[in-house]
């Protein structure tokens, strides 16, 4: 092993190539001690007394294996989490948006979906949701399927209500739910142009002339070399002058500032430059 590797660092290394081995996701380069906190809370999930026995079912019983991604791959989510930056693209995108004649959208790292369809809604509001098409992606199918189901526990119907007027909404939130069964369901017209399918940050390819990518609150459980890849991804698929939306604690790389300019630096909106 590594001089600077202890047998706990090594055992999770371990599992980590075989998750990429046998299954083809590659977390060899996430953040070392937030992989490390999922893959013990992956083993505690199936019962795996220890990571030697969590490598071999991921090895040998691919039932299994859901399990262990979907702990792997949890993100922490919410309609309109985080109001300040929705309201910001309110006011500084939306209104550039509206120059555009068809408008492609990527959501990289959707989770469950919620920020996806928060979106769908700012550009309903803004009449622009016909001629726009979301493309949502993550890592886990799981997550992918919840997303496109866009089915809520009840009890968030709050919480979202109180993030999208904070976020400068004005209409009858409740009017985009359907209700029932302790549950909430997104309305239909809102994933009419809402695109999932499953995507891998770390091996798959971009997707092209996007108007907007949304990556935010991903970027910082990816290690250095990820970030770099996925930096190169994401220029790839960004038309000159589309938006990039970075979460809150996170930023362009040195190596990326001189191709973007700031929409707003305290809610991480930057415009690519038109000579990048």
């Amino acid at each position: 092993m590594p001089p600077d590797e202890d047998a706990s660092q090594l055992e999770v290394r371990l599992v980590l190539e075989a998750i990429y081995t046998r299954h083809g996701y590659d977390f060899r380069q996430y953040s070392a001690d937030s992989m490390a906190r999922r893959v013990l809370a992956a083993a505690a999930k199936i019962g795996a007394p220890h990571l030697g026995e969590l490598q071999h079912r991921i090895i040998h019983n691919p039932a299994d294996f859901g399990a262990v991604l979907d702990v792997l791959t949890v993100r922490v989510t919410e309609m309109f989490r985080d109001p300040s930056f929705y309201r910001a693209f309110r006011e500084l995108v939306i209104p550039l948006l509206r120059t555009y004649p068809q408008i492609k959208i990527w959501h990289a790292g959707c989770a469950s979906g919620e920020e996806v369809y928060a979106t769908a809604i700012l550009l309903t509001e803004a009449d622009l949701y016909q001629r726009s098409q979301i493309y949502a992606t993550d890592v886990s199918s799981v997550a992918i399927e919840h997303a496109r189901e866009g089915v809520y526990p009840e009890g968030e119907l709050a919480s979202f209500a109180k993030n999208y007027y904070a976020a400068g909404g004005t209409a009858d939130f409740e009017r985009y739910w359907s209700r029932g069964y302790g549950r909430i369901s997104i309305r239909e017209g809102l994933r009419a142009h809402a695109h999932f399918f499953q995507h891998d940050l770390g091996t798959d390819y971009s997707l092209g002339e996007m108007h907007v990518i949304f990556c935010r609150n991903v970027l910082i459980y990816f290690g250095e070399q990820l970030r770099q890849r996925v930096a190169a991804l994401f220029e790839d698929g960004l038309a000159r002058r589309g938006f990039l939306c970075l979460g809150a604690s996170e930023s362009l790389l040195q190596t990326q500032r001189a191709r973007y300019e700031e929409l707003s630096a305290s809610e991480r909106i930057f415009r690519r430059r038109s000579t990048s």
